[in-house]
């Protein structure tokens, strides 16, 4: 049945919200994008994670006639939403290399005769063998690109596939298209557009703001692994108990920290592309599963994972921007709920992210634009400006304001203004030819090189730092690295320091620009942050007992059914029934989070639970 023509679509989607999801409302600009698609016209949607971006493409796929094809970057993130859906009583399907010949012909089969509503597909499989062929022979209600940040150059994820959806506009005219994503500055957001032929498509920027996370960061004391993954060994055991996410820059690092935290007695798992397909996908499902798991991975782990009771996220080395970091510590806390994320990072780490771009092809304009990005997210780390505020300004939203919760709200560090020690520290990398390391220039500033030749003693910046202790001067000098005012060269393992961007240093030297340092601890020393509570803490005895005998029941309906116990129900879902005590169907089916498919599925057994 088409509701394409009805003169108030919103009155049919706010209807299958509150019959599927069971939800009464929409959530921030979740009904403008949906009137958008129902009226069949273009869209692009950034929302922040967690902010319910499937929902947009998937109720019009629901109410208008034909198929909503969704093309979706991973078989894990496409298994997950199409369980989920099937749990809410939605005819959902997905065509990846895990579905055998009978059941590709099955679910072609339902598309054809309209019996399917959502088809998720990837993009690579999406160009192969006759697929676009046959989906001509059905009837496309719209196109949902999702995780559009990977169609641009300029993005964190970048995925060349991805160029080619831009076809979709001939092969498909007449059906409206829409591109999702958490995480895309002005830049990626124009590339979107134009590289998937989406230039008339009305573009929705939610906020970024996450007030449910509370986010830190930690410099590192030194580049030592041990010493890393001893702080983040004792950063987990604090957290004791819920369920996290731990991402290293390696997989050897993965592997490494998995097995430490597991000696500590933390339940954790490694998780990295290294491993076979099959034994990635059974480690997702442990960690999927378990309500207090810890994932140990790469970043090939996470894209469009929802399970939502993520507590916190760990970065033992910090991602590669400020997208790559807001994507990655979205992954906690998508219920809502109070989460934390806290990131360890130092000189070494910059260091590294830019060799790593050096050692990739790409454009020069896309490899300096990338390195710009890098920088940009140190600067943050190393800052004295509320995180949330500062990424969000970066995602364009200007007016924002400090969130109060994040680690430099809550215990603000003193700040000094370190414009004239930069002035002599680029001065002396200047003057000294470029040629030394660290170490040699703070020496240099202090006068205490050993065996002083006179062509070094004689330069104007020798010894002009005598007044300044030898920390200060490293601590300068690894934010000077972080600003990009100076860079690394690896230099065949011996590293040496240059001048950054000139036009930057410049203005340094002129006074244009200043440069101001936060006073603060490194970890070693970092003192216990005031966390913010985990939403079971606190909760009565008879309100945990009733959250946990749900708990236990979820559990063993996910093993019966092999699916992750948040999809048939989130423990946010499952609390609101504790705490309501529902005595009948009809008192149930007013809990946010039940549908009538959950309902009729699920209602008599979660009354007995009740009941027992």
């Amino acid at each position: 049945m088409s509701f394409d023509s009805q003169p108030d679509p919103l009155a049919s989607a706010r209807e299958t919200l509150r019959r599927v999801w069971g939800h009464g409302e929409f959530r921030g600009l979740q009904a403008p994008i949906v009137a958008e698609a129902l009226a069949g016209r273009d869209v692009l949607a950034v929302l922040p994670t967690g902010g319910g971006k499937s929902v947009c493409y998937q109720i019009p796929s629901m109410l208008r006639s034909g198929v909503g094809l969704v093309v979706s970057p991973l078989i894990a993130l496409m298994t997950d939403q199409v369980e989920a859906l099937r749990q809410q009583g939605v005819a959902a399907a997905r065509l990846d290399s895990g579905v055998g010949l009978d059941e590709r012909s099955r679910i072609w089969a339902m598309a054809r005769e309209g019996a399917l509503d959502l088809l998720y597909v990837s993009p690579e499989g999406l160009f192969a063998g006759a697929m676009l062929e046959r989906l001509k022979e059905i009837d496309l209600a719209l196109i949902a690109i999702d995780e559009a940040h990977c169609v641009s150059q300029w993005g964190h994820d970048f995925r060349p596939d991805y160029r080619a959806l831009g076809r979709l506009a001939d092969q498909f005219p007449g059906v409206p298209r829409m591109a999702v994503t958490a995480t895309a500055d002005p830049r990626t957001r124009d590339d979107i557009l134009q590289a998937l032929r989406l230039e008339n498509a009305r573009v929705f920027v939610d906020s970024f703001a996450r007030p449910n996370l509370q986010l830190s960061a930690e410099r590192k004391a030194t580049a030592s692994r041990a010493r890393t993954d001893q702080r983040v060994i004792e950063l987990v055991s604090e957290r004791r108990g819920r369920s996290g996410v731990v991402y290293c820059g390696s997989r050897d690092g993965a592997e490494r920290l998995a097995e430490a935290l597991k000696a500590a007695g933390v339940p954790a798992i490694a998780y990295h592309a290294g491993m076979e397909a099959a034994e990635r996908e059974r480690r997702l499902a442990r960690f999927l599963a378990e309500d207090a798991a810890v994932m140990v991975a790469t970043i090939a782990f996470g894209m469009g994972v929802d399970k939502p009771d993520v507590r916190f996220v760990i970065h033992a080395d910090p991602p590669s921007s400020l997208e790559a970091y807001w994507q990655e510590v979205g992954r906690a806390g998508r219920d809502g709920e109070p989460a934390e994320a806290v990131t360890l990072y130092g000189p070494s780490d910059i260091a590294w992210s830019l060799r790593r771009l050096e050692g990739r092809p790409m454009d020069e304009a896309v490899r300096q634009v990338q390195a710009r990005k890098a920088r940009q997210l140190f600067a943050m780390l190393d800052g004295a400006t509320c995180r949330p505020q500062a990424v969000r300004r970066y995602f364009g939203e200007t007016d924002a304001d400090r969130c109060g919760v994040c680690d430099l709200c809550l215990d603000p560090p003193a700040r000094r203004d370190a414009t004239v020690e930069a002035q002599k520290a680029l001065a002396a990398v200047q003057r000294l030819g470029e040629r030394f390391g660290r170490g040699r220039v703070v020496d240099h500033l202090l006068g205490r090189t050993k065996d002083v030749q006179d062509w070094e003693a004689g330069l104007s910046t020798w010894g002009v730092g005598a007044n300044v202790d030898l920390s200060a001067w490293r601590d300068l000098i690894d934010h000077l690295l972080f600003e990009g005012l100076l860079v690394e060269d690896p230099n065949d393992g011996r590293p040496v320091l240059r001048l950054g961007e000139p036009d930057e240093v410049r203005a340094v030297y002129r006074g244009e620009r200043r440069v101001e340092t936060a006073l603060r601890p490194v970890a070693a020393q970092a003192p216990v942050r005031r966390r913010r509570r985990d939403p079971l803490e606190g909760l009565d005895g008879d309100l945990k007992g009733r959250f946990e005998r749900l708990r236990a029941w979820r559990r063993d309906r996910a093993a019966e059914q092999h699916v992750p116990p948040y999809v048939i129900f989130q423990d946010r879902t499952l609390l609101e029934i504790a705490a309501a005590q529902p005595g009948s169907l009809a008192d149930l089916a007013r809990v946010p989070g039940v549908g009538q498919t959950k309902l009729a599925r699920y209602g008599e057994a979660v009354l007995g639970v009740l009941a027992d």
